[in-house]
């Protein structure tokens, strides 16, 4: 698996970011049985830079916690078997890894959320960068039963690896 991070925020981390988001983007890609070898992109950064990226993306003149960008149109949520190398530019040409996409969190964003909901940046992190990874794999919470959904997914594989609230 390639991961490409970037931490570009003011803030100083706590904990071990980058392992504690390697390991949660390969739990969820174990949860949903990622047939492939993938590569994904991180870029922490602050509340000025995910505002810009929230408008020039999504016309939302706000900074939000986290963005995702996938690379994959998936017919079905977690359809990786619609997909084989030969599919589009899903996959690097050079590594044969399936390129999943980007993950923006604003790190100021998650401080204040952990604060607020009352638990740890790591617990915060590793919840933004499990509901990034499933909105990468095709997910949504546009209803009430796609949210559920993701809901189900994220805390399953939150608990599995005992990153708790």
């Amino acid at each position: 698996m390639t991961f490409q991070f970037n931490y570009e925020a003011i803030e100083p981390s706590e904990f071990a970011y980058e392992e504690m988001i390697r390991k949660v983007i390969e739990a969820c890609l174990d949860y949903e049985e990622c047939p492939y070898e993938a590569e994904v992109s991180i870029l922490i950064t602050d509340n000025t830079v995910i505002r810009e990226i929230n408008n020039e993306f999504r016309g939302i003149d706000a900074p939000t916690d986290v963005l995702s960008f996938p690379t994959i149109e998936f017919l079905k949520a977690g359809g990786f078997n619609e997909i084989d190398e030969n599919t589009g530019n899903y996959f690097h040409p050079d590594t044969g890894e399936l390129l999943l996409g980007d993950i923006v969190i604003s790190m100021e964003k998650a401080i204040q959320q952990a604060k607020d909901y009352g638990h740890s940046l790591e617990r915060e992190i590793a919840f933004l960068t499990a509901h990034s990874m499933f909105h990468l794999m095709g997910y949504d919470h546009l209803t009430e039963d796609d949210s559920s959904i993701m809901e189900m997914k994220q805390g399953q594989v939150l608990n599995q690896l005992q990153i708790l609230r």
